[in-house]
């Protein structure tokens, strides 16, 4: 069934990749997604402008990735606390104002990318310690398959 769902879904997207998007499509979009669209931008600039050494370099952009990796694997549950708070008070402004925060997420991407970066760190951190613990429990949680010899005569 999921297989399916997601051949359909796959021909719906190129169906719309091949009629067009339209501007109110965009705006629509944009609009409902702000904090997420102004975010990828950041990250793209960001990049760029660690990549090309325009203001600081790639060595210190991977050290604060990394930096926040290991912060949010080992400190997850104070990580996340702040990480909650800075999304809620993010999702909580009014679009003007959403607008402008990511306006200043562009500006710190571009000048000073090691800290954007660091923060994706710390997200990245959070979220590999969640979904090792949720597979070590998922994996204990799972019933053991006992082996059984039969010899074909008994019944269960």
């Amino acid at each position: 069934m999921a297989g399916t769902q997601g051949k359909c879904m796959a021909k719906k997207l190129m169906d719309k990749i091949k009629e067009g998007v339209s501007v109110q499509e965009v705006e629509d979009f944009a609009r409902k997604y702000t904090v997420e669209v102004f975010s990828v931008f950041a990250i793209l600039i960001g990049s760029i402008s660690s990549m090309y050494d325009f203001f600081t370099g790639p060595k210190m952009t991977i050290f604060f990735l990394a930096i926040g990796l290991i912060l949010g694997i080992f400190f997850p549950a104070p990580v996340e606390r702040g990480l909650k708070r800075f999304y809620s008070f993010s999702f909580k402004q009014e679009k003007m104002t959403q607008m402008v925060i990511g306006c200043v997420e562009i500006v710190v991407g571009l000048f000073i990318p090691f800290i954007l970066f660091g923060f994706l760190g710390l997200l990245a951190g959070t979220s590999y310690h969640y979904y090792t613990r949720h597979a070590q429990i998922m994996s204990e949680n799972r019933p053991n398959k006992s082996t059984r010899h039969s010899s074909g005569d008994e019944h269960d």
